[in-house]
């Protein structure tokens, strides 16, 4: 019973009733033209009416096929039937002629319920004026009744409430056709709504792509700058030489960083890119490798002189992996030599790092690797290339291995 009377009289019909009035108003702007149309072509009456509904029919479809027209029924639906279309992006004439459609039936319930308003309440209110006026006779619909005075006229009350609720169900009902009528005419077509969803996915692939770049650099270069730090804490008397290499790679490579960070925010940023786009490829690996030689880590590199040569999607994604690699070394198993080759053979280019790890190391996982390791597989993935990273034993005991196969074939 509380949702019957909130759906007839609560604030979703009064929404209802304001969104039908704005169809309303909408509909006696051409009415003056089609008005004086139907007078001048002085035809009988069965046709001049017909010529009139025509008129002001091609006027109101007229008035709807504007863009902005169909941005201001969406505002208006969202906000007072209760709709939740999303904002409209064009769409060319299909949708101008959707929104048309749209317009002349907002225009007709709105006149249809202007009409309703208007007879219902004279209706409802002219028996009960009588009565209180002391009874009388009163023409009510093409009828002559009498109404009495005192007890006699207390059916008027009645009746007035019959009719106003009847006015309330005709106010719901053209609402709740409007309401289901909107997102068919004024929400997105599927060929839309693909659109939509392919723009969110390209969106949330470069928030993604953006959470690894950050990852990859920031990681790497806090590891190593932490590294750095301590290095020079201990070597400040003993080499300043050596400490102050050590806090000028730590200054070069926070540079790096910010330009990376830079780089991201311009991007989330209003979605513009920032004016720097740094993109290291596989002929950046001599700093890197210099860089973190400089954490007291051995780097023993074997690296193909053809590298220039990689495609450059493929030579940016090994440089990260190689980054990556490097990074989880340092920051867990500490300044251990590691190994890194970089060859390409074929159709294939091939990245391998090792590095010894203690015996209680030995399990498929090491703590606080897991976001890089994921990172480095959906970078594999991205090029349909193939992924191994384990414990395996070695003549020198255990080590970290992990190794890359790229095909070459993904940057062309």
């Amino acid at each position: 019973m509380r949702k019957l009377l909130g759906a007839l009289v609560g604030v979703r019909a009064f929404n209802g009733w304001i969104h039908g009035l704005a169809g309303f108003v909408l509909g006696m702007l051409p009415l003056p033209v089609a008005l004086v149309f139907a007078l001048a072509v002085r035809s009988p009456k069965p046709l001049g009416v017909f010529a009139f509904a025509v008129v002001w029919t091609v006027l109101i479809a007229a008035l709807g096929l504007p863009d902005p027209i169909r941005s201001f029924h969406v505002r208006l639906g969202n906000r007072l039937l209760g709709t939740s279309l999303p904002r409209p992006a064009g769409g060319g004439w299909p949708n101008r002629f959707r929104t048309s459609a749209w317009t002349v039936l907002h225009a007709l319930g709105g006149g249809l319920l202007a009409s309703a308003a208007f007879i219902l309440v004279l209706a409802a209110f002219t028996p009960m004026f009588v009565w209180a006026s002391g009874g009388g006779k009163l023409a009510y619909f093409d009828m002559e009744i009498t109404v009495g005075g005192g007890v006699e006229g207390v059916w008027t009350l009645p009746v007035a409430a019959f009719y106003l609720v009847l006015l309330a169900a005709a106010g719901t009902l053209v609402t709740f056709a409007q309401r289901r009528l909107a997102p068919v005419l004024l929400g997105p077509r599927n060929a839309e709504k693909v659109a939509v969803l392919e723009e969110r996915t390209a969106v949330l692939t470069q928030r993604n792509r953006l959470a690894q770049e950050l990852h990859d650099s920031i990681g790497h270069t806090l590891t190593t700058s932490t590294i750095q730090a301590a290095v020079a804490g201990r070597l400040m008397e003993q080499d300043p030489e050596t400490a102050r290499r050590a806090l000028n790679s730590i200054e070069e490579s926070s540079r790096t960083a910010l330009e990376d960070l830079d780089h991201v925010l311009g991007i989330l940023r209003d979605g513009r890119t920032a004016t720097k786009a740094p993109e290291r490829t596989l002929v950046d690996l001599p700093a890197l490798f210099e860089h973190v030689r400089q954490t007291g880590t051995a780097v023993d590199a074997v690296v193909s002189r053809r590298l220039d040569k990689v495609p450059s999607t493929v030579s940016r994604e090994a440089y990260r992996i190689v980054q990556e690699g490097l990074t989880n070394a340092v920051r867990h198993a500490g300044p251990v030599p590691v190994s890194v080759r970089v060859e390409d053979s074929g159709p294939w280019l091939h990245v391998e790092l090792s590095n010894p790890i203690e015996q209680r190391a030995l399990r498929p996982e090491r703590d606080g690797g897991g976001h890089g390791l994921v990172g480095i597989v959906d970078r594999v993935r991205l090029l349909r290339g193939e992924v191994t990273f384990s414990p395996v034993e070695a003549e020198d005991g255990p080590h970290w291995r992990l190794a890359a196969r790229l095909p070459l074939r993904a940057g062309a």
